[in-house]
């Protein structure tokens, strides 16, 4: 502990893990402590069954209808990864994949008019699709076709819109698109959160529905990936890439106070002994004096002993219900998965529902998603606050992360993950960058 750090990371939830990997491939010297005996911090996934009930101060044992204990891993924020987005990168880049298996979701779902529909993302899919009339099909497939070819420094493939002015409604005005088509491209192509977006200028929707497209374009059955076991896997990946580049880890480690001299972190505090930095990053929970609150989410995880109807019996799907659809502002997000992916016993299912809480009847609020898991065998809800920091860090050299959103993806993740990386080191962050320090590492210990 009495040592000299480059970086001391607090908490072990994936933000902190990635970051924590990402500084030690950089050369930095890493300490990695969590309070908690367990890695992922609020990203964790529980194991054995029993266990989550105690969490949520369920009385007595899980029923033998649930079968083994130990078949379960229920993650407690759910998250499912795009085939072709920031996460895998970062996992390919590290070669953190090396620890992890993945397997495809095999639906990507939207809720329109009380009934579930398959997100149309090809162009084939959008004219077979009975999400839209005829008429409809065809603009939406033009609509397509346009985000497909469209190239930032190609004038012609911008057919008449400025990416940097143009408005996303204005797109959809150019290509008379209706409001329940809006709201399917926005929400579970885009996957916005709400409808903010629709004034903003128009390049980043469309750079976000190509991604839909490619990560769909990956494996075909949807845009997603998850991790055999569940998301808990991924930070105890990454703190093995960092342990490679000579991190050091230590759990159940109560951290007694971050000392501070002259308004910057020199060091953290922990069992008597104090450890010397010159950067800290930490979760919102080891500053609660740097945050701010903005807002709340409620996570509702359901048990279920059958998949959710009208999903053609998908053994993983995801679903979003926009929040038009609902007369909200938030959308809400349904993630199943289940036996296949090693989280539930034989033949039982996992279905977490999520969104930003709007009233004082947070569950109310939920009532949609819940109707379609119907019937539920045992549910835990929980009602977590979203903090954010109230300072980019750059005076005391403390980095603490965001909370989890409501989202069923790890892009905002990623997005933050990154910001952070920017005002430690005053650099973007370059997955090429990290791929060359990764090779000059192998270089060397191959000598």
């Amino acid at each position: 502990m009495d040592e000299e750090y480059d970086v001391i990371v607090l908490g072990t939830g994936l933000t902190e893990c990635i970051l924590s990997g990402i500084m030690s491939v950089n050369g930095k010297k890493v300490l990695h402590m969590d309070r908690n005996s367990y890695y992922g911090g609020e990203s964790a996934s529980i194991t054995p069954l029993a266990d989550l009930y105690k969490r949520f101060n369920l009385h007595g044992s899980p029923p033998e209808s649930m079968g083994k204990g130990r078949d379960w891993n229920v993650d407690l924020i759910p998250k499912f990864l795009m085939a072709n987005g920031q996460l895998v990168s970062m996992l390919l880049i590290t070669d953190v994949t090396r620890y992890l298996e993945f397997k495809v979701i095999e639906g990507s779902f939207v809720f329109k008019k009380n009934a579930i529909y398959k997100v149309p993302s090809t162009e084939s899919e959008a004219l077979a699709s009975s999400l839209m009339g005829l008429f409809e099909k065809r603009r939406f497939r033009k609509l397509l076709i346009y985000v497909a070819n469209f190239d930032l420094n190609d004038p012609k493939t911008h057919e008449g819109l400025d990416p940097q002015t143009a408005t996303m409604k204005d797109v959809y005005d150019k290509f008379s698109l209706g409001q329940d088509v809006q709201d399917f491209t926005g929400h579970a192509l885009a996957l916005y959160r709400t409808d903010e977006y629709l004034n903003m200028p128009c390049i980043e929707a469309i750079n976000r529905i190509k991604l839909y497209s490619e990560s769909l374009a990956k494996y075909g059955k949807s845009p997603y990936l998850y991790p055999l076991y569940g998301l808990g896997e991924l930070p105890q990946g990454f703190a093995r890439l960092s342990a490679i580049y000579g991190g050091t880890y230590m759990l159940n480690k109560p951290i007694e106070e971050i000392v501070m001299e002259n308004g910057k972190v020199v060091g953290v505090k922990s069992e008597g002994e104090v450890a010397r930095c010159k950067q800290l990053i930490c979760d919102p929970s080891y500053m609660m004096d740097k945050v701010k609150k903005v807002g709340q989410v409620i996570r509702v995880l359901c048990l279920l002993n059958h998949p959710i109807k009208n999903t053609s019996d998908a053994n993983s799907c995801q679903i979003i219900i926009p929040q038009n659809q609902v007369n909200r502002k938030n959308d809400i997000y349904v993630c199943m998965i289940s036996s296949a992916h090693c989280v539930a016993a034989q033949g039982k299912y996992v279905a977490i529902v999520s969104t930003m809480v709007e009233t004082s009847d947070p569950e109310g609020e939920i009532k949609p998603a819940l109707d379609l898991l119907q019937p539920v065998e045992q549910k835990f809800v929980s009602i977590s606050d979203l903090f954010e920091p109230v300072d980019l860090g750059t005076e005391s050299q403390i980095f603490i992360s965001r909370s989890y959103d409501a989202t069923t993806h790890f892009e905002t993740t990623c997005d933050d993950i990154k910001d952070i990386f920017k005002r430690m080191t005053g650099k973007d962050f370059d997955f090429g960058e990290i791929q060359r320090r990764k090779d000059d590492f192998s270089d060397k210990t191959c000598e």
